[in-house]
């Protein structure tokens, strides 16, 4: 039977069953393997005002935002492009 991806849609491998993670825009459960994963940093402190703090010497703290989507969600967002038929089997990006 052929396959639309060489990876059949996820980035599991041989490993069995992951465990399911809820999109952040829709709240649809989505295998972890399969959600496409956002990450980044937050701070309390305007951007401006950070850098002028760090020229003093001053320590800002901040927390890593880490949020999942499901595939639906990401294309609508931006995060993945959607692919040409002759390239979605092929695993680099527009090289």
């Amino acid at each position: 039977m052929p396959v639309k991806r060489k990876s059949r849609g996820r980035s599991k491998g041989g490993k069995g069953s992951s465990g399911p993670v809820q999109c952040a825009m829709c709240g649809q459960m989505v295998p972890r393997d399969k959600a496409k994963k956002s990450t980044r940093r937050v701070s309390f402190v305007d951007p401006q005002l950070a850098k002028e703090l760090r020229q003093k010497g001053t320590y800002l703290s901040s927390w890593i935002d880490t949020k999942y989507y499901c595939i639906s969600c990401a294309v609508h967002r931006g995060i993945v492009k959607v692919r040409a038929e002759n390239e979605r089997r092929s695993r680099h990006r527009g090289r």
